[in-house]
């Protein structure tokens, strides 16, 4: 006798966000599945429903609003056991209307680093690191060696609104780098940014941080997640093989490269927009395309499944 075949359900879910940064959730009836936890609002996408409209409909019939434009977020796959689902998240980044529970659903607003994880089904779970994390990632270039220049370009580029960097600086020794490590936390406390150090994470464990970031040889090395539970650790990756490894670890997130040949490295095969995105589609942690990129492709990475950009000369201040 041929096994059942699993339900597979397509489900698209709105972040609506406030004007402080605060997202609405809405809370799933006790007698439905996975009742009783927090969710983004949304619903199932219709057979042969465009996924934008679809989810336009679902808040027109949950929240009572008018969506007018969203835009992707992160689509999750994820297997509850009884069936697959498909969880697409768009941000909306208009509407008409104020949200209100239209079918008696509690609704509240939270901030995302507010957000606890088990309240939340565990398909939504990677979309709450994905609303914690920017769209654009700095990593930082020249020249580490001459601190108060390179001091300067993070101040110019924090202040221009970058929220997450990686400092990378491979030329300085460990008492060097910790000493820097420590002056760039400082500037990004003071400006509501996270940091990101690109260390081994025995070196970095000692440091000031918000997160830790591994290399490819430093993943491909490793069996157990590092770093503590507050940091936000990622990986850079360059294949399909090296993305599974990053979400075998429980990563937050991993770098994907490279999209574009790299000025760094001109002879790269680069993967191009449509391998990143079947690289990227099947994967439940948010990835930033890397390699020959501005803030002008933002627009691409996103449509093709990104979080959004990471980049050195692309976003390091000159």
């Amino acid at each position: 006798m041929k096994p059942t075949p699993r339900k597979q359900i397509h489900v698209m879910a709105g972040a609506i966000a406030d004007d402080a940064g605060r997202i609405l959730v809405a809370r799933r009836p006790d007698d439905a599945h996975q009742g009783g936890l927090w969710e983004l609002p949304g619903g199932k996408l219709e057979p042969g429903e465009d996924p934008e409209a679809g989810l336009a409909r679902e808040l027109a019939e949950e929240l009572g609003i008018t969506v007018f434009s969203s835009r992707p977020l992160i689509r999750i796959h994820h297997d509850y056991g009884d069936r697959h689902v498909l969880l697409d998240a768009r941000r909306v980044d208009a509407h008409g209307g104020r949200p209100s529970g239209q079918e008696g659903q509690p609704l509240d607003w939270l901030h995302p680093d507010a957000m606890d994880p088990q309240q939340f089904p565990a398909a939504d779970r990677p979309i709450i690191t994905a609303l914690r994390l920017p769209q654009l990632l700095l990593i930082t270039g020249a020249d580490p060696l001459d601190p108060p220049a390179f001091l300067a370009r993070i101040e110019r580029a924090l202040e221009s609104g970058i929220g997450l960097l990686q400092l990378r600086a491979h030329e300085l020794d460990r008492d060097a780098y910790a000493a820097l490590a420590g002056r760039v936390f400082d500037l990004c406390e003071r400006r509501g940014a996270r940091l990101i150090l690109n260390r081994e994470p025995e070196e970095a464990s000692a440091l000031p941080r918000h997160g830790i970031h591994l290399t490819a040889r430093s993943l491909r090395a490793r069996d157990i997640r590092p770093g503590g539970a507050q940091d936000f650790v990622g990986a850079s990756c360059h294949d399909g093989d090296e993305l599974a490894a990053a979400v075998r670890l429980g990563l937050d997130y991993a770098l994907l490269s490279p999209v574009k040949p790299p000025r760094s490295h001109p002879g790269s095969e680069p993967l191009g927009w449509g391998r990143f995105a079947e690289l990227v589609d099947p994967l439940p942690i948010p990835v930033y395309a890397l390699g020959g990129l501005d803030p002008t492709d933002l627009g691409d990475a996103i449509h093709h499944g990104a979080q959004g950009i990471g980049a050195i000369r692309g976003l390091w201040p000159e």
